[in-house]
């Protein structure tokens, strides 16, 4: 399908410069509405279209739907900066979804959000500030992440640790490793992976879980995506670990700056008007398929038989999205969702 795309800048509430990239069909006018797609930490907005293959944007273009991917502020677009989930939830994504309202004239938006854009965007769903978003897909994690007991090791231990020699991580060092630093935690990850030889692949997996790899299974991935996905990892806080941390040990989220128009625990008086379709794959690394799970019986109860819950055996982290065969096993189910 033929695609067009323009870059609409916006402002965060707290004044940091970001964008939306909204992709249309070229050929014939969306009908169905705009989608927000928000991408999770390190990476960027284009993490969604993997090239040589079908995308979920593609999918929600020919679909008939007007696409907005957010590049918010853990967007490798923009030079680094120690965000929190809190940050992003109360200044980024309710200003997105204004921005896009403004933009298109529709007054109801939904949403496809992934990993910590996942998180922060179902902390401003909690906290009443998108009431404009009426169905949400979320993918890997919301309100609940749980992790495997190595990662939570890695969590409680480790973060510490690495957070003393460096301020952020970065998957990226596997191609270049500009510290000293840097090459050290790149040589010890290369003592203990040894799933393939992509060396960001290894570092992508140290720094977002645990398992060899974690945020994808090799067996789901096109050579030429394995490859590309090199250069689409970026600078990731420490700061940002340890609050997810503190989550993971909550059993859900929680707000760690005290910012006023947001709830310090997001289970106890949710504001749930959206209806939410939790994705999950069954052998993600990253966060456990456990924490959909949890997430969608907290929402079930609240609201029975409203939200839903997809499972889907083969697929881990991010291959829900670049997986070769994502085109047929996933987006589907996904495009299903937002049109019910």
């Amino acid at each position: 399908m033929s695609l067009t795309e323009r870059i609409v800048p916006f402002t965060a509430g707290d004044g940091v410069a970001l964008n939306l990239i909204n992709v249309r069909s070229s050929t014939r006018a969306p009908h169905r509405g705009p989608v927000i797609v928000v991408h999770g930490a390190g990476v960027r907005a284009n993490i969604f279209r993997a090239p040589g293959q079908a995308t979920i944007v593609d999918a929600l273009a020919a679909a008939g739907y007007d696409v907005w991917l957010e590049n918010w502020r853990a967007s490798i677009e923009f030079p680094p900066r120690e965000w929190t989930l809190d940050q992003a939830a109360l200044y980024d994504h309710p200003q997105a979804v204004r921005k896009i309202v403004a933009e298109t004239g529709y007054d109801k938006i939904k949403a496809i959000i992934h990993c910590q854009g996942s998180t922060s965007f179902s902390m401003s769903a909690l906290a009443g500030l998108v009431p404009e978003v009426t169905t949400i897909v979320s993918n890997a994690v919301s309100l609940h992440p749980v992790v495997s007991g190595w990662a939570r090791i890695k969590l409680n231990y480790a973060v510490p640790v690495v957070n003393a020699l460096t301020t952020y991580l970065n998957p990226h060092w596997g191609v270049e490793a500009p510290t000293l630093v840097a090459k050290g935690i790149t040589a010890l990850v290369k003592l203990f992976h040894h799933e393939c030889r992509n060396t960001v692949c290894k570092m992508v997996s140290f720094t977002y879980g645990s398992g060899f790899p974690a945020l994808w299974r090799h067996e789901n991935l096109t050579e030429s995506t394995h490859e590309w996905l090199k250069e689409e990892f970026g600078d990731v806080p420490l700061r940002f670990f340890k609050q997810i941390g503190r989550c993971v040990r909550q059993g859900h989220l929680v707000a760690v700056e005290g910012l006023p128009g947001l709830p310090a625990d997001f289970t106890a008086a949710p504001q749930i008007g959206a209806r939410f379709a939790f994705f999950a794959g069954a052998k993600n690394r990253c966060f456990l398929p456990e924490s959909q799970q949890r997430s969608w019986q907290f929402f079930d109860a609240l609201r029975p038989g409203f939200h839903s819950l997809h499972v889907l055996p083969e697929y881990s982290h991010l291959d829900m999205f670049m997986g070769k065969n994502a085109a047929t096993d996933v987006f589907p189910l996904m495009i299903r969702e937002l049109d019910k």
